[in-house]
C-alpha cells in the first residue's frame, strides 16, 4: 500500500506537504507551470507591497485633484476614490491566469506593516481568485518610543484588519523576534489568522566598502537555519487554533521530514528551488516517502506533530533544558 502524502493547510488539501514559496520562481505563468509539473502542492506568489499599493493609488488622486483644478466641472468626470480600481493591475491578472492554468491552491502575497487602506487589495485578491491570502509582515521597529505594546498591537490590528475583509483563509507570515512567540502565536490566531509561516527571514544590509554605500545584501538559507521553525512549530502544535507552515532552511527530504514530524503542516521552499531548480521538488517529494514507506507510516497526516512539544516524552528537549545539554556536550 502506498503512502498517503497528502495534507491539509489553510483547509485546503494538498498532494504533497511541498510548497513553493513567494521567490522569482513564482512570479511568472512559464515558471509556476514547471513547478506544478514538477510535482509542487501549492504556490504562493511574490510579494504586492503596500508601498506600491499606497503609490498607485496617490498617483491617482493627484490625476483627480489635477482634473478638478483646470474645471470644476471635470469633477463629475472622476469616481470617487472607494469606487475607483487603482489596484495593481498586473498582480490582479498575474493571480488570474494563474487560476485558470495551475490545478494546485494559488496564494498571493500581501506585504505590509501598517494598518491602513491599503489592505482593501486583499479582498481584490480574493475576487481575482485567490485559494488564500499570506499575509507577509515585514517591519523593524527602529523608533526609540516604539514599545513593545505598540509594536505588537499594530501587528494585531493589520492581521484582523485584512482577515476581516475576505471568506478565503489568511496566513499570517511574522518574525522570530517577539519577546513571547508563543502568546503571539496565539493572539495572531485570535485576531482572524488561519495559519502561520513561521519565519520571516529578514533581508539584511552590507556596507560597500570601495563605494561607501549601504546596499541590501540576500544570502539564501541552508539547512543549519532550520532549528528556528524547528522548535517553535513542535511548540505550538496543538496549543494554536492555526495552521503551521515552515519556511527557511529546507533543502533535503530529511529536513522536510524533521518540520513535519514537528508539527508542520506544510513545508514552503525557495532558496533550494533556486539552487537546484523545480526537479528539486521530486526528490523531496520521493525521499520523504521512501521514509515513511520504510518505517511503515501509512500518511502524512499520521506522522506529522508526531514529535512536537505535546507528543515529546521529553516537553522541556525544546526549552531550556535543550539549552544546557547543548553547551555541556559540545567536546570540540
Amino acid at each position: 500500500m502506498s503512502v498517503d502524502l497528502r495534507s491539509r493547510y489553510l483547509g485546503l488539501e494538498l498532494k504533497n506537504p511541498i510548497v513553493a514559496s513567494a521567490s522569482p520562481m513564482t512570479s511568472s505563468i512559464d515558471s509556476l507551470k514547471r513547478l506544478q509539473d514538477a510535482g509542487v502542492a501549492a504556490v504562493v506568489l511574490p510579494s504586492l507591497f503596500e508601498e506600491q499599493i499606497e503609490h498607485e493609488e496617490m498617483a491617482t488622486h493627484h490625476l483627480m485633484l489635477s482634473g478638478a483644478e483646470l474645471s470644476p466641472e471635470a469633477r463629475g468626470f472622476f469616481p470617487e476614490m472607494q469606487n475607483y480600481n487603482t489596484g495593481p493591475d498586473n498582480y490582479l491578472k498575474l493571480i488570474g491566469d494563474a487560476k485558470k492554468a495551475l490545478s494546485v491552491p494559488v496564494i498571493p502575497s500581501l506585504n505590509g506593516y501598517t494598518p491602513g487602506g491599503w489592505t482593501h487589495i486583499a479582498k481584490q485578491f480574493e475576487q481575482a481568485g485567490a485559494d488564500a491570502i499570506e499575509l507577509n509582515i515585514y517591519f523593524l521597529a527602529t523608533d526609540l518610543q516604539d514599545t513593545s505594546v505598540e509594536v505588537e498591537k499594530r501587528y494585531i490590528d493589520l492581521v484582523d484588519s485584512v482577515s476581516s475583509m475576505v471568506t478565503i483563509p489568511v496566513a499570517v507570515k511574522v518574525s522570530p523576534y517577539f519577546s513571547a512567540m508563543a502568546n503571539m502565536a496565539a493572539r495572531l490566531a485570535g485576531a482572524g489568522a488561519s495559519g502561520l509561516v513561521l519565519f520571516n527571514r529578514f533581508v539584511q544590509p552590507d556596507i560597500l566598502l570601495e563605494e561607501l554605500e549601504v546596499a541590501p545584501h540576500l544570502v539564501l538559507s541552508t539547512s543549519d537555519e532550520l532549528r528556528l521553525a524547528l522548535r517553535w512549530i513542535a511548540i505550538l502544535r496543538g496549543r494554536v487554533r492555526a495552521s503551521l507552515a515552515a519556511t527557511g532552511g529546507a533543502h533535503t527530504p530529511e529536513d522536510v521530514l524533521k518540520l513535519l514530524l514537528a508539527g508542520a503542516d506544510c513545508v514552503m521552499i525557495a532558496s533550494s528551488l533556486l539552487r537546484q531548480g523545480p526537479a528539486h521538488i521530486a526528490t523531496l517529494v520521493s525521499g520523504v516517502e521512501k521514509w515513511m514507506t520504510e518505517r511503515e507510516y501509512d500518511s502524512v497526516e499520521q506522522m506529522k506533530g508526531s514529535l512536537s512539544q505535546q507528543s515529546c516524552p521529553d516537553e522541556a528537549a525544546f526549552e531550556r533544558t535543550n539549552y544546557m545539554k547543548a553547551l555541556t556536550s559540545y567536546t570540540g
